[in-house]
């Protein structure tokens, strides 16, 4: 029997039971069970074909009932098992029918589960669906994590109900590596409104200077930063989302899809042009003062914060912390350790002389949309910049043309770097020398980062994917490396093995 939290609705048509099945599709993750009870006719079949439909992205997605075969499996973005139980002759059969394999491996959604009580896992999301009145009451039981996942997605159709889109067909479009996630819903001339799901985050466990990672690398909590962000560089031209409804407290944003069409073509390989259009973006962006104090609403400032020692010294330390051992097999002396630090120290003295100004932090191809029949700075789309900083310039243009994710080969590299200054070489008042200083230390920081990002990655979190970018990030380490004002760092990070001395 299930055991858990009891989340009660009423669903007043046919309508409403199939926006709970496409509310539930956006909650539910691969390991959920969702059993559907209820007598003929109380709406199961309705609630599964809307929920599968969802997942699916399809409207039009056939879906049979399984009542005789029993089973019926979908190999959608999280696989989904539809078993309908009704003519299962012993309950032991439901493991001969594959159950436990699909359960690992994704959804099962199970109609009649009481035909097979003792053999579902007790910790599975029941619903049962009873007639009321014209309409029908839908009773969840379900464990604490699925029932907050569910009291979200409920919390956030009562947003759109709110915004004037109660009736929106909502479906998944990503998640990224925080606790943010997004989804779209088509209005009736096929245009698109994105919806961005932004938890508040939990505290998190201190790690540096007894603080959290996010507060030590001055990463955004809420919304306020993005709003912010999104209005002030609307406002002088550059492509941002409009910001249409926002609940800061629930961490809730409707805003403007600027496309779907990226800066890689589609073997994710770089297209020049788009990457060139990018930097020449950045270089405007560059040319103006951002100011360090938005005001977001009448109550609330957002302050910008700085990129400051403490967040590069605590990035740059993910070599110590996870590269090296991974690399060698033995984690770094003390000694190396001292000296790896102290190298650092005086490259942030270093950069006290640098140009400063708004840092979007992530630029390049995962946050960047392409607007073909736009002109100007904006063709360039930017999606991703509530954990700007005010920092060291050179630090996007690292980003973009040593994108992280991407080969940059060396002749596409020399254009983008080319393109960069000279443009900013025209503004006047530029000091080139002073910023390709900036530039390779900004550089050889994000790559240090990364290349100890990617071991942890694997090690901590399983996620092995990520390794696949480590030559390229060692290989972007090397060129940043190639200035005299790095020679400590080269030096440091050939003799412990992280970038070899090329003869």
């Amino acid at each position: 029997m299930t055991q858990g939290e009891v989340i009660s609705l009423f669903l007043e048509n046919e309508a409403a039971t199939d926006r709970l099945g496409n509310d539930l599709a956006l909650a539910l993750k691969a390991g959920d069970c969702l059993a559907l009870s209820g007598d003929l006719g109380a709406g199961k079949s309705s609630l599964a074909r809307a929920f599968l439909r969802t997942i699916a992205d399809d409207d039009g997605l056939d879906v049979p009932s399984p009542t005789f075969t029993l089973v019926q499996s979908y190999e959608l973005r999280i696989p989904v098992s539809h078993f309908d139980l009704y003519r299962l002759g012993d309950s032991s059969e439901l493991t001969e029918l594959g159950f436990d394999e699909a359960l690992e491996n994704g959804i099962c959604l199970v109609e009649w589960p009481e035909m097979a009580e003792g053999e579902l896992p007790t910790s599975r999301i029941a619903l049962r669906l009873e007639h009321e009145g014209k309409g029908r009451r839908a009773t969840i039981t379900a464990p604490e994590n699925a029932a907050a996942r569910i009291r979200r997605v409920l919390a956030i159709r009562c947003f759109l109900t709110d915004a004037g889109y109660g009736d929106a067909e909502r479906r998944f479009l990503t998640g990224d590596a925080s606790l943010r996630a997004y989804e779209y819903f088509r209005l009736r001339d096929s245009s698109r409104k994105i919806l961005m799901d932004w938890r508040p985050p939990p505290e998190g466990p201190p790690i540096y200077d007894g603080k959290p990672y996010p507060k030590v690398a001055h990463l955004a909590q809420d919304a306020y930063p993005f709003v912010a962000i999104a209005d002030t560089l609307r406002e002088r031209g550059f492509a941002t989302p409009k910001i249409e409804k926002v609940d800061y407290e629930q961490g809730i944003l409707l805003i403007e899809d600027l496309g779907t069409e990226g800066i890689l073509d589609d073997k994710g390989r770089p297209i020049a042009e788009r990457y060139r259009e990018s930097v020449a973006c950045l270089a405007h962006l560059h040319s103006m003062q951002i100011p360090q104090d938005i005001s977001v609403t009448a109550t609330h400032t957002h302050h910008i914060p700085d990129f400051d020692r403490a967040a590069m010294t605590m990035e740059v330390r993910l070599v110590l912390d996870w590269h090296i051992a991974w690399k060698r097999g033995s984690p770094p002396t003390d000694a190396e350790r001292e000296e790896y630090l102290a190298i650092w120290d005086h490259l942030i003295d270093e950069l006290q002389s640098a140009e400063t100004n708004l840092l979007l932090r992530d630029f390049h191809s995962p946050n960047i949309i392409w607007r073909e029949h736009e002109s100007g700075i904006r063709k360039i789309g930017i999606i991703d910049f509530q954990d700007a900083m005010i920092g060291p310039t050179a630090y996007d243009l690292a980003s973009i043309v040593q994108d992280a994710r991407v080969t940059i080969e060396p002749d596409l590299f020399r254009q983008l770097m080319d393109d960069y200054l000279s443009l900013r070489r025209a503004q006047g008042g530029f000091d080139e020398a002073g910023f390709m200083k900036a530039w390779a230390i900004m550089s050889a920081q994000r790559n240090c980062k990364l290349a100890g990002l990617w071991v942890r990655l694997l090690q901590r979190d399983g996620k092995s994917g990520y390794l696949q970018h480590m030559p390229r990030t060692l290989s972007y380490l090397r060129v940043a490396l190639e200035h005299e004002a790095l020679a400590p760092l080269r030096e440091w990070c050939a003799r412990a093995g992280i970038v070899p001395v090329e003869s």
